[in-house]
């Protein structure tokens, strides 16, 4: 356990190390200045230009993507207890010298703009969702044997796409690691989930996937994902449970005991459901969810040129009120049993501060199209002027794996032409590439989609020793990565 004196006195210094790294090669590349790239909307609000970032900007996002890959191999204690200040240090790392650069004005606003508009709700979402499920108990004898297995998973990756990839996640994940507590072998379990229920499983309807639910926002049909992803999605995950069951079956027979259910020692016990008002409730987030897509009363509150609408604070303070309904009608003693705690979504809350700040460079950068530092990614995506499925598959979902899938969504719409009616009808095959991609890749890392670091967290409390990030990755790169290559082949190649 690293907890000596010298430890402590020196992380203080690395704010001042990192904003100072930041500051100095902000200042010397070009194209990096804030007489250049803020600018003043005629609305009055300021205006942050991608095209004029330098790409010393994804510094401190690559900072803290790196630092949530490495720490926890290096030094997972220091990680453990400091997570949160290296998370703040790297948003330091970025926020500072972009003020000092381009103004307190756009640092303010871009600041106010991540933090009503996208990190409140995404936090208040994740939270519902988390308390909600985690007052669902499967009480009952439960056994995690190959065929249960691989059944729980095809269920949860049918329900992702009703409550949500957070939502069947955190209903699921308990139970299935109650259900293997006797098995040696487990790890696999919970990769296959995050690959299925927190990902793949989203692809159906705007309620399984944010990158969906944005499509349904800017006019695309409701049962549009539901139409045209259902091939693709039922070829990926079909392979994907088929492979997870012959895996867990040859691991099944190495264990090194049977469980006493299945010897016979103890009586099996019914499964029941304990906190079943719970589903009611799941039902109600969805309600509150859908409210602020369809419900546009044109009003809301500004602050500093951020404006916040109404079915955006309705919606927020309706998951609120379904979160303290659920604290209340769900007996202490059952979410104890179900090993229930807030440590998972304080971790989420804290890390993805981090990522929601010092992504914002990256996303102008990309929003700026191929006039921005990473303009090859984006003009990779077209060939002779024609969009190119394959491509928009490839690009969308890389960029999905380590940044926000539902952002790279827009902009892959965006440069696929922007517009729902063409892009359902005569670019249907671009949308579907566009959509698969972004909500299919958020599995290659544990930071493509933010159910699958809860997943971990929660693994990890059950005494689950989940992989690191990049052994998690070999996991991805090795099973899903080849069968991705396969769906690009059958789908749009």
């Amino acid at each position: 356990m690293i907890t000596s004196p010298t430890h402590h006195r020196r992380l203080p210094q690395l704010p001042a190390i990192l904003v100072g790294a930041v500051f100095a090669i902000a200042v010397m590349l070009p194209g990096s200045h804030g007489a250049l790239a803020a600018e003043v909307a005629q609305t009055g609000a300021p205006h942050l230009d991608g095209r004029l970032l330098g790409a010393v900007w994804v510094v401190p996002f690559a900072g803290i993507l790196l630092s949530i890959a490495l720490f926890p191999l290096l030094a997972p204690m220091v990680w453990h207890h400091h997570f949160g200040k290296i998370s703040a240090l790297w948003a330091l790392a970025f926020l500072v010298p972009f003020a000092a650069i381009f103004g307190v004005e756009l640092a303010g606003y871009e600041l106010l703009h991540t933090v009503l508009l996208e990190y409140i709700p995404f936090i208040v979402l994740l939270t519902a969702l988390f308390t909600v499920a985690g007052g669902v108990r499967l009480a009952g004898s439960l056994v995690g044997t190959p065929l249960a297995n691989t059944v729980g998973l095809a269920l949860g990756t049918v329900l992702a796409s009703l409550m949500g990839t957070t939502g069947a996640s955190m209903l699921l994940i308990r139970p299935l690691l109650r259900a293997n507590e006797h098995r040696r072998h487990k790890i696999h379990t919970v990769v296959f989930f995050i690959f299925l229920v927190s990902n793949v499983g989203g692809s159906l309807t705007p309620l399984g996937d944010p990158p969906l639910f944005l499509g349904f926002l800017k006019g695309v049909d409701f049962f549009w994902p539901t139409v045209h992803l259902l091939a693709p999605m039922g070829f990926l995950s079909g392979l994907l449970l088929v492979i997870y069951f012959v895996l867990d079956l040859y691991l099944h027979t190495r264990d090194p005991g049977k469980h006493p259910l299945i010897e016979g020692v103890h009586e099996r016990e019914p499964i029941r459901i304990e906190g079943a008002v719970n589903l009611l409730l799941l039902l109600a987030i969805i309600g509150a969810v859908l409210l602020s897509g369809v419900w546009h009363p044109g009003i809301g509150v500004t602050i500093h040129h951020v404006t916040v609408s109404l079915e955006t604070i309705v919606s927020n303070l309706l998951l609120l009120a379904i979160t303290g309904l659920s604290l209340l009608l769900t007996s202490a003693k059952s979410r104890r049993m179900n090993g229930f705690s807030w440590g998972p979504i304080l971790e989420v809350a804290k890390l993805f501060a981090a990522i929601f700040l010092t992504i914002i460079p990256a996303i102008a950068i990309l929003k700026a199209g191929t006039d921005g530092a990473l303009g090859a990614i984006i003009a990779a995506v077209n060939e002779g002027g024609k969009p190119n499925p394959a491509a928009y598959f490839w690009a969308a979902g890389i960029l999905s794996s380590f940044l926000d899938n539902a952002p790279t969504y827009l902009i892959f719409f965006n440069t696929a032409g922007g517009e729902a009616q063409p892009l359902m009808t005569d670019l249907s095959l671009t949308l579907t590439a566009i959509s698969a991609g972004a909500v299919f890749m958020g599995a290659n890392s544990y930071i493509g989609n933010a159910p699958n670091f809860m997943v971990k967290a929660i693994a990890e409390e059950r005494g689950v020793a989940m992989p690191s990030f990049f052994g998690y990755m070999a996991w991805s790169c090795g099973i899903l990565v080849p069968l991705l290559v396969l769906t690009t082949l059958v789908f749009f190649v």
